[in-house]
């Protein structure tokens, strides 16, 4: 059985070209459904699964108390299986077409306020090779809103300093962002001896590397942001994901309109930008209400 999730694996990443944490995600989770198919309901063939078993895999998750959204990305991973057995003729029936995934109510991102970013961009210590490094990786991050996957896979040629943009790139198409003054000002202080500094002699091409002259992993720019989000005194859990909320709500303050904060985030739907328009109204709402003198 486990040979099939292995060609299922092996099929989204050649021929879907399935981005790679889609792809270790999948086969963690499917791993995990055959280790309960076999291991609490007896199953030996991928034939022999039927409804009940994957349903009773998902209420074993919720007993489990995983998260809605972990529930979710399982039936996405267990759908496409399913989908994909049938496809390729290893089973008759598709006992996942009617599985759905969980309603879960969509968490309002955390957000920075202006004058935390300024205190987590003010925390590198600017006289080292890595603390200057990390100023250009935060500026660029809040200046753009790009993701930390678009971060660390930026290459050197991917930014042009002189009109200030970056070039991004998925599996489907390419976006342009603009950045400003203070990321511009950070990357050539970067890139004007430090990043020399740090790859010592080991050039990928890539934007920002390690202290060893490697890639610089997800990983690795979460724990610089969590040590440096504590060191300026920022409380709750701060992921990159927050700098890119809160670039999305300081641009829509500041008059951005929804169509060009979307072009800059790579949002393939609007809904998905709009969900920062409305909390900018929700913010504006909670300022009107503590100093307006007739509210």
């Amino acid at each position: 059985m486990e040979n099939a999730i292995l060609d299922f694996i092996n099929y989204i990443k050649n021929t879907k070209n399935a981005s790679g944490n889609t792809i270790v995600s999948y086969e963690r989770d499917l791993k995990k459904l055959l280790s309960y198919l076999s291991g609490m309901q007896g199953v030996t063939d991928w034939e022999s699964v039927t409804s009940a078993n994957i349903n009773s895999y998902i209420q074993y998750l919720e007993r489990r108390k995983y998260a809605a959204s972990s529930i979710s990305r399982s039936i996405a991973a267990i759908r496409a299986f399913f989908q994909y057995l049938v496809r390729e003729k290893m089973i008759s029936e598709n006992p996942a077409e009617t599985i759905r995934p969980p309603k879960s109510e969509k968490k309002i991102p955390v957000i920075l306020s202006v004058d935390q970013v300024t205190a987590l961009l003010s925390q590198p210590d600017k006289k080292t090779n890595k603390g200057i490094r990390d100023t250009a990786m935060l500026e660029l991050l809040y200046a753009t809103g790009i993701r930390v996957s678009e971060l660390i896979n930026l290459r050197v040629s991917d930014v042009n300093l002189k009109l200030e943009y970056i070039i991004c790139r998925d599996r489907t198409r390419e976006r342009v962002i603009p950045f400003g003054h203070a990321a511009r000002k950070a990357l050539l202080r970067y890139l004007n001896g430090p990043r020399s500094a740090l790859i010592a002699g080991t050039d990928s091409g890539c934007l920002f590397t390690n202290c060893q002259g490697k890639p610089m992993s997800r990983q690795g720019f979460w724990k610089i942001l969590k040590n440096y989000a504590q060191d300026a005194g920022i409380s709750g859990e701060i992921t990159p994901h927050t700098i890119r909320h809160s670039f999305a709500v300081h641009m829509i303050e500041n008059g951005a309109d929804l169509h060009s904060v979307q072009e800059m985030m790579g949002h393939s739907d609007i809904s998905t930008t709009q969900l920062y328009l409305n909390m900018n109204i929700s913010r504006m709402r909670d300022v009107y209400a503590k100093a307006h003198p007739r509210h």
